[in-house]
């Protein structure tokens, strides 16, 4: 049997169908991640491009402490 027995025989017509359904799902996981993230981090998120200031020691959890 060779390659092309294989792939004419094999219902290919809904691969599209699922590539849409995972790419929707992991969207709407990414978009219900950040809407749900606490607004204090929203906001250190938007201050990030405009600040200047030193790195501050980490948490381990991969954000920067601030000082308040």
């Amino acid at each position: 049997m060779s390659l092309t027995d294989i792939m004419s025989g094999a219902n290919l017509a809904l691969l599209p169908t699922v590539a849409l359904l995972i790419f929707f799902g992991v969207f709407l996981a990414i978009v219900a991640w950040v809407l749900l993230r606490p607004k204090r981090d929203v906001e250190r998120w938007a201050r990030m491009p405009m600040d200047d200031d030193a790195p501050q020691p980490s948490r381990g959890d991969g954000f920067e402490r601030r000082p308040n």
